[in-house]
């Protein structure tokens, strides 16, 4: 298989020209990312991976962040499922258990095989503005895990799998690191004792991980983003909690690196440290250089990678037929959740992310 199987990739719009075809047909991607900007409606999604698919000589993964609330890419055109923070204040099991449910269902119809979700960071503070407001199941570990597991479960129950994140805790970050590397200034104790605890605890039932950009000086005395960490991916995530599955960089295009190393470095790096699939959503024409740069890449690094990408791939799921009908039934559903878990009158109110936003966010 080729280097461009390690890279997973954002796309420009909501179809494909001739000039993007031929860049993926060349790259022959790992697989796609998808976000807001590559979504007008559901027929047209699905035709979008479908099409996808079909440049591909190796069946692609297809993933997109939908967690719920304002991370939640199919409410573009659809309603909007109520987002973890609300679903655990709410205190219904079976809500959450629902929410993955449909997540699922959703997903599949549409052609998807990974979900970027559960995130398993714990709530410090719910006006941190380093991204992770609603997104967190819980204000402990204890609680994340439990309800994450739910919703974990009753997703990949329904064919598409999961991705647990950040990987190793971002709760403590005062910065979104869309813009800048936050510094993490917790101790190996602290962070044994509680971030790392949901990742340790369901290592076993998430089919990836994903590896946050953040500096955690008690792991890397000089500054260094975990998702370019040996020490953490390799040393604290591979070998000490024993994690077999796929590891997966946030996207490498974000302000946390771009500032201190080129994308080309990073993609190095990233492989370099443990990760298997490295994501880069927004500079599309990087995307091909990328590809080539990894050429250079140490051969046993992307020997491993592409072993664990293609084993990951053997448990995909093939997608089921797609109809308006089934879609529309699967959209009340999820408006039905969200009046159960807000009630009808806070329903009618869409989410929307009051922080700041960098050039490349797309939520």
């Amino acid at each position: 298989m080729s280097t461009g199987q390690l890279l997973l990739v954002g796309i420009p719009g909501p179809e494909l020209d001739a000039e993007t075809a031929a860049l993926y047909r060349k790259i022959q991607p790992g697989g796609f990312v998808l976000f807001n900007r590559n979504m007008r409606s559901a027929a047209q999604l699905r035709k979008l991976l479908d099409d996808l698919r079909g440049l591909c000589e190796v069946e692609p993964i297809l993933t997109v962040d939908q967690e719920g609330g304002r991370v939640s890419r199919l409410s573009v055109f659809g309603n909007e499922p109520p987002n973890p923070q609300q679903l655990r204040e709410k205190g219904a099991m079976d809500l959450i258990r629902e929410h993955g449910r449909l997540t699922g269902q959703l997903m599949r119809l549409f052609g998807f095989n990974l979900n970027l979700s559960p995130v398993l960071d714990i709530s410090f503070s719910e006006e941190a503005d380093n991204s992770l407001r609603g997104r967190c199941f819980g204000r402990s570990p204890e609680e994340v895990v439990e309800k994450a597991r739910l919703f974990n479960a009753a997703m990949r129950a329904e064919g598409v799998a999961s991705c647990a994140k950040h990987f190793p805790g971002f709760a403590a970050a005062a910065v979104d690191p869309h813009h800048e590397l936050p510094v993490i200034r917790r101790t190996a104790e602290q962070m044994e004792q509680c971030e790392l605890r949901p990742f340790r605890e369901m290592a076993g039932e998430v089919d990836a991980v994903m590896t946050g950009h953040a500096w955690y000086p008690c792991y890397d005395e000089q500054e260094l983003a975990a998702s370019l960490s040996p020490r953490i991916v390799t040393g604290l995530l591979r070998e000490e909690l024993a994690y077999q599955g796929l590891i997966v960089t946030d996207d490498l295009d974000m302000g946390a690196l771009l500032k201190s190393h080129t994308l080309n470095e990073s993609l190095l790096a990233a492989l370099g440290a443990g990760n298997d699939m490295l994501m880069v959503c927004h500079r599309v024409e990087s995307q091909l250089a990328g590809a080539r740069a990894l050429m250079d890449a140490p051969r046993k690094q992307v020997d491993r990678a592409l072993e664990r990408i293609a084993r990951f791939k053997q448990t995909m799921q093939p997608s089921p037929a797609f109809s308006e009908q089934a879609y529309a039934a699967l959209d009340q559903e999820v408006w039905d959740l969200r009046v159960k878990t807000l009630g009808p009158e806070r329903a009618k109110e869409r989410s929307a992310d009051t922080g700041k936003r960098s050039p490349v966010e797309d939520f």
